[in-house]
């Protein structure tokens, strides 16, 4: 099964300094067919406007990974960390028992991002923050695993981790090439092109779509145009 969700069919949130496009279902967008997608509660692609963001606000059993696409997002929590991660680079925060943060984008010009939330397997445990740099240089041409809680993925691989049987990966692709991601069985893989158009298993993708995956071995990735890559495969 492979369901391409329409960018325009997303659900949709202009606050002014933040124009948001939820996959699934999030604050007043509510659509019953739009609940997640295996352990993928949320994906939301947000436009942040400059020296803006979201103010302290609390998160608790949740993995929270962040995509930054273009410009920067400063975060700071309530357990003492605080980073800057720029584009192309990801952030994980493990919500764990509750932890309080801030995201704002600091820079003289629009950040844009994916946030994704993953259920972890299991309530509870210190919250925990980390981020990355993963160059596009490392990326291309093929998948790379940025954030991971499955086993073998993490020191080898360079992973952020997370909590959850879950990994996250990442690959840009140069138009007219190829890229292949073999999913386990009973998984489920969602796939979105950050820019560029693609083709998966045949069907055309315009960028930012949503490609709902499962009961398919093998995605195949064709590049139109030059394009982004990212997957979340979960249980």
């Amino acid at each position: 099964m492979i369901d391409i969700r329409k960018f325009d069919t997303l659900g949709h949130a202009d606050h002014g300094w933040l124009d948001a496009r939820h996959h699934f279902s999030f604050a007043n967008y509510h659509d019953e067919d739009r609940m997640g997608w295996g352990a993928l509660r949320v994906w939301n692609d947000d436009a942040i406007a400059a020296q803006s963001g979201f103010p302290p606000h609390p998160h608790r059993d949740m993995e929270i990974i962040t995509y930054v696409r273009t410009g920067a997002i400063s975060h700071r929590d309530s357990m003492g960390n605080s980073g800057r991660t720029a584009a192309g680079d990801v952030q994980v925060m493990s919500a764990g028992t509750g932890v309080t943060h801030s995201e704002f984008n600091l820079e003289d010009e629009e950040t844009t991002l994916f946030q994704i939330w993953i259920i972890p397997d299991r309530p509870g445990g210190a919250p925990g923050w980390g981020q990355r740099e993963f160059p596009s240089a490392d990326r291309s041409g093929r998948f790379v695993t940025v954030a991971s809680g499955i086993e073998g993925d993490g020191e080898s691989f360079g992973a952020l981790p997370i909590r959850a049987d879950a990994r996250v990966a990442a690959a840009t692709v140069s138009a007219g090439d190829r890229v292949a991601y073999d999913l386990g069985a009973g998984r489920h893989a969602y796939l979105v092109a950050a820019k560029g158009r693609i083709r998966v298993n045949g069907k055309d993708a315009d960028p930012r779509d949503g490609i709902a995956i499962r009961d398919v071995a093998r995605i195949e990735v064709e590049a139109i145009d030059d394009a982004e890559l990212v997957l979340v495969d979960s249980l």
